[in-house]
């Protein structure tokens, strides 16, 4: 029966022996409140859409049919994506050493020794436990360190655009004083045109000039006291936009220096690249590239382990193989970008095919571009960096 310490967390058992499910089911009532069973394989996509399981436990006698139960729900359960989950395989000691290396990959996420039944039978309720909590933090988990960084790199393109915009602003300004100081110049000088014209009779319908010296001496007036004082009264307005634009750099050393600690942070942090390929050689040529351009590189040979990794590893870039074995490229990147955490992460198709059916699956299900094997070291490089700036 439970206790008072029980955990309200979602366990689905599922198995094709229901011997081996009450007696599962007994062991983690003890510490679980809600404990549900899938033993009919053809309700397993159902089962898993009804109960959405905190942790899925594959009790399974042999590891090929958890295998074969797992990839079906891939194939048929959407939600297996969509909700975030953890798994535990049971086996027995001959497969141990088979499941340990299928979890090291990340085909799961932790197993349990258990046929023939031991002593310690408590070790499942240990592992649901350590799934649990592994949950709870991922579900806490603000944005990843690649995340800041890529927003670090975009401060260093702004204090580069800053400093162009106050430069453009402070030529701005000279111009615009030496304009003023040329139109009061030229205003002047169109002044001392008008009065020896007036002198000279040139508009002789127009004024009578009967005072030559009296009419100089007014046209100076205007210019030193009403041109040139409109002139200054505008320079004076102006001179605060200059002292303001001068003083900005000053200003803004001390968080210049921060953005560029921030930068050189930044470039500390390898951007993440999954490589999905069921080539292995074709995968270690791509990751080779990739590591040798300071990225950090992860590996899946397959659309099911692509899924798998994603349940507990967010990359900043996907490099998808359309031809894959279980789920090929395309269908893959349909189902992760059905999952709204997932929505955000670029993926670039790689095909060996280039006809336009192709390509128009590969843009329709989501991809921001492809490459055409055999991949060309400038081209992946050019493509992911392209990639990695039109994601942040």
């Amino acid at each position: 029966m439970p206790t008072a310490d029980t955990n309200p967390a979602a366990i689905l058992v599922a198995t094709d022996n229901v011997t081996d499910a009450a007696l599962i089911k007994r062991q983690l009532e003890e510490e679980f409140t809600k404990v549900v069973l899938s033993t009919d394989a053809d309700a397993a996509a159902k089962d898993f859409e009804r109960y959405r399981p905190d942790v899925l436990v594959l009790a399974f006698d042999n590891l090929e049919k958890a295998e074969r139960y797992y990839l079906g729900l891939y194939r048929l359960c959407p939600t297996v994506q969509q909700h975030i989950h953890r798994t535990v395989i049971l086996c027995n000691k001959e497969e141990v050493k088979r499941v340990y290396e299928l979890c090291k990959k990340n085909y799961f996420d932790d197993y349990v020794l258990f046929w023939p039944m031991t002593y310690d039978m408590s070790r499942l309720a240990m592992a649901i436990h350590h799934a649990l909590r592994e949950l709870a933090t991922l579900k806490d988990d603000g944005p990843s360190v690649a995340e800041f960084a890529a927003q670090a790199r975009r401060l260093v393109e702004l204090e580069g655009l800053l400093e162009q915009r106050l430069a453009e602003g402070s030529q701005h300004l000279a111009g615009a004083g030496r304009a003023m100081a040329q139109a009061e110049q030229d205003i002047g000088a169109a002044l001392d045109g008008f009065s020896r014209r007036l002198i000279d009779g040139a508009l002789p319908n127009a004024v009578t000039v009967n005072d030559a010296d009296a009419l100089q001496q007014e046209i100076g007036r205007l210019k030193r006291e009403e041109v040139a004082n409109l002139f200054s009264t505008a320079a004076a307005a102006a001179l605060p936009a200059k002292n303001w634009a001068d003083g900005l750099d000053a200003a803004y050393a001390p968080q210049r220096e921060s953005t560029r600690a921030l930068a050189a942070m930044a470039e500390r942090v390898k951007p993440t690249v999954l490589v999905a390929d069921d080539d292995e050689f074709q995968r270690k040529i791509v990751a080779r590239i990739l590591a040798a351009a300071n990225y950090h590189v992860l590996l899946a040979a397959s659309g099911f382990e692509t899924l798998s990794l994603l349940r507990k590893t967010r990359p900043d870039l996907i490099l998808m193989d359309v031809m894959m074995p279980d789920l090929n490229g395309i269908e893959t990147t349909r189902r992760l970008k059905a999952v709204p955490q997932f929505v955000g992460i670029p993926v670039i198709m790689i095909t060996g095919n280039s006809e336009k059916s192709v390509v128009a699956g590969c843009l329709k299900a989501g991809a921001v571009g492809f490459l055409v094997k055999p991949v060309e070291r400038d081209t992946l490089l050019a493509k992911v960096a392209q990639a990695l700036r039109g994601a942040h």
